[in-house]
């Protein structure tokens, strides 16, 4: 078929005769001789309802393939994402306040399957690995360009020194590099930025503004027992007649509040954290959960987002009664290390779901606890998450601070 179509366009060049005398012979012969190849090029026929067609067979063919489907979805998400948040600062710019849009429970469902902890896990074993001498410079120079460390601050400043990366995330300050403030009663545990403080006027406290998190569930039941599934019995509200009972529970004293402090620690700040003051710590409790993102969008975002991922709640007294730390971890960050409390052992790989572990340290030789001096060494993190402070103190304790702001540690969070 395709020869026959050429046969017949070469006899139409000869047959024609006002195309003889316009065209020279060799031009047609050498026309002839470059329409030859096409006479072995194989042809496809498809019918049509009108006509046969013929064409050329297709070298690729187009599949449909899981991989490319994901990657446009998600980034076509994540910019989606990204775009509304653009449009909310520009929002804020002008003063207008935005209300924040929650996650669906199938998001946080969706994002809770992806094996965070399997990956962190992963993450703090590469930390682990002793770099080449010759590439710990560039990889920790990459990290503090991309972060914004400011490794004047590290009591040691040589790059070389740190044989892998979770030695340089936990490394030490300079003595003089932060001052702790004696003025006020209650300082920064860490460095980070203030998310959200204030009176806890219900048992519902807020994560970030407008977004907010069970105090209950946050804390768990103030019965202590060495290990139960949470909440026991199937559900808080079982154990507690009533919110309010739950916060009377924590508020000891006759004309005390409740407060709370938020401290989100970025990948690029100071990964240990101190005792934001003078106090006894006399329990802790362990609960494993999930490890998603605590950045302030994802808090933003995720209600409850607190209780939803594994922490460390030290519970004790200072001079005004109840005071609580909880060291919240987040993705890359399932290492919670308390320094004084050799027993726990965080983001383990098999753990009772909803469950949590109570350790107490008041025992019959130390019938107080662990003191702890005011800026003293508690713990650290393996990079950067959240410390949430819950404390009761007298009506007149007032916070020196503004949502949003960078905080270091030893600076001052409020005082009476």
């Amino acid at each position: 078929m395709a020869t026959s179509v050429v046969h017949r366009f070469l006899r139409l060049l000869h047959g024609v005769a006002p195309w003889r005398s316009s065209l020279h012979h060799r031009e047609i012969t050498a026309l002839s001789q470059s329409l030859q190849p096409l006479w072995k090029l194989p042809f496809r026929a498809f019918r049509t309802d009108a006509r046969k067609v013929h064409t050329a067979p297709a070298r690729t063919t187009f599949l449909l393939r899981p991989l490319p489907i994901l990657l446009a979805t998600g980034g076509g998400y994540a910019g989606y994402r990204q775009y509304e948040k653009y449009r909310e600062r520009e929002l804020e710019k002008l003063g207008l306040e935005i209300p924040p849009k929650l996650a669906g429970h199938w998001e946080v469902a969706l994002y809770k399957s992806v094996p965070t902890r399997l990956l962190s896990r992963a993450w703090g074993r590469l930390n682990q690995v002793e770099l080449p001498h010759w590439l710990r410079r560039p990889v920790y120079s990459l990290y503090i360009w991309t972060f914004g460390v400011n490794m004047k601050e590290a009591a040691v400043e040589d790059l070389h020194h740190y044989r892998n990366l979770s030695e340089f995330f936990r490394r030490k300050l300079k003595p003089q590099a932060r001052p702790v403030c004696g003025l006020h009663s209650v300082i920064s545990p860490s460095d980070g930025k203030i998310l959200n403080f204030g009176q806890v006027k219900n048992c519902e406290v807020e994560q970030v503004k407008g977004v907010t998190y069970s105090l209950e569930s946050f804390l768990g039941p103030r019965t202590y027992t060495e290990d139960l599934p949470f909440p026991p019995g199937g559900s808080l509200h079982r154990r507690a007649a009533s919110c309010d009972s739950f916060k009377n529970q924590l508020v000891t004293r006759e004309g005390n509040e409740l407060y709370h402090c938020v401290i989100y620690l970025a990948p690029g700040d100071y990964h240990c954290f101190h005792s934001p003051t003078d106090w006894t710590v006399s329990h802790r409790r362990h609960f494993p959960g999930s490890l998603m993102s605590v950045n302030p969008g994802m808090a933003r975002w995720i209600k409850e987002l607190f209780c939803h991922n594994e922490r460390v709640v030290l519970t004790g007294d200072w001079k005004h009664g109840f005071f609580s730390l909880t060291a919240v971890g987040a993705t890359n960050v399932g290492s919670i290390r308390i320094y004084f409390d050799r027993d726990l052992h965080t983001n383990s790989p098999r753990h009772s779901k909803g469950s949590y572990n109570d350790f107490s340290f008041v025992t019959h030789t130390n019938r107080e606890g662990v003191p702890m001096r005011k800026g003293e060494h508690l713990g650290e993190f393996n990079l950067g998450s959240t410390i949430v402070l819950i404390f009761e103190a007298p009506k007149d304790f007032n916070f020196q601070l503004k949502t949003g702001q960078k905080i270091r540690f030893g600076e001052a969070l409020g005082s009476l």
